[in-house]
């Protein structure tokens, strides 16, 4: 019997193969003006009881799964007593468990201490998946991300002492033609403070209905990048992270008009070059009809 979703249902790429069991329905912030994902739904937490009876539905079906995904959209929102219920119940359900995994926000790393962080990692919550945007405050401002240059590193930094894996994602073209040093310089120097474990790119994809609020916000001479200008934010991004350890870095995510894939700083020149022949070469380029989020 397949588990009966709240729609619409979101979750990382990387998890597409894996069980996804959600303990809250929507986004507790839901503000950011560039995202679409939640817009329909008001943000609330699941009663355990029935986040336990889709736990035992799936395991029925799916016994063997060992990877989890908890959704909506910031699922460490929660409060330890739940996600300690949550956790428990999974791992006393599915025998392979291996890790658990969850979207949250810069504020769901800072309210919970880092030793609360790390009671989550011994009970295998220990990958999530965090929306940086932009090291600048201006953009970060202007798309209504909650979140400063400031509260940004202390979320990452809270996770990587608490053991935590950050998978943490930057939107190339936020700022569009007139802002976009400040947003690529700013963002490369928050990421070499803080670095995640992984970081990957996506590129500015406005969907219907966030247009006008995103616009809003903006200059009135905000102009939106095309690709050689998305190429230039991603040649100065590679060129400017300097991380003190290493990050996987991808920018294949569909929304990119050109797929990267390394370890940084190890791969930068080999980065830049494909770049630079990206610049070269338009038909590399991902054909628009083949992007999307």
């Amino acid at each position: 019997m397949p588990l009966n979703y709240d729609m619409p249902l979101y979750r990382p790429p990387s998890e597409g193969n894996n069980l996804i069991i959600q303990a809250t329905l929507g986004c507790s912030a839901n503000t950011c003006t560039f995202c679409s994902m939640y817009k329909s739904k008001s943000y609330r937490a699941r009663p355990l009881d029935q986040v336990f009876a889709d736990i035992e539905t799936a395991a029925r079906a799916w016994p063997q799964a060992h990877r989890i995904f908890l959704a909506d959209g910031d699922a460490l929102t929660l409060p330890m007593e739940s996600l300690r219920a949550i956790l428990g119940k999974l791992a006393a359900t599915f025998p392979n468990l291996s890790r658990v995994s969850a979207y949250a926000t810069p504020k769901n790393l800072i309210d919970k201490s880092c030793e609360e962080l790390r009671e989550l990692k011994e009970n295998k919550l220990s990958l999530v998946y965090l929306g940086v945007e932009s090291g600048s405050n201006t953009v970060l401002k202007r798309t209504i991300k909650g979140a400063s240059q400031k509260t940004l590193t202390m979320a990452l930094s809270n996770a990587t002492r608490a053991g935590l894996k950050v998978s943490a994602t930057v939107i190339l073209g936020l700022a569009g033609k007139h802002g976009w040093e400040d947003h690529i310089t700013a963002t490369a120097a928050l990421i070499n403070q803080a670095p995640p474990t992984y970081l990957s790119t996506l590129q500015l994809n406005l969907e219907q209905g966030t247009y006008d609020e995103f616009m809003d916000r903006q200059e009135p001479d905000f102009t939106f990048q095309d690709d050689l200008g998305i190429l230039d934010e991603q040649e100065r991004l590679i060129s400017l992270l300097a991380p003190p350890r290493p990050v996987i870095f991808r920018s294949n995510h569909a929304s990119n008009c050109l797929a990267l894939a390394g370890n940084l700083p190890r791969d930068m020149d080999k980065l830049l070059a494909q770049i630079a022949h990206a610049k070269q070469q338009g038909d590399l380029l991902r054909p628009h009809y083949l992007r999307g989020l």
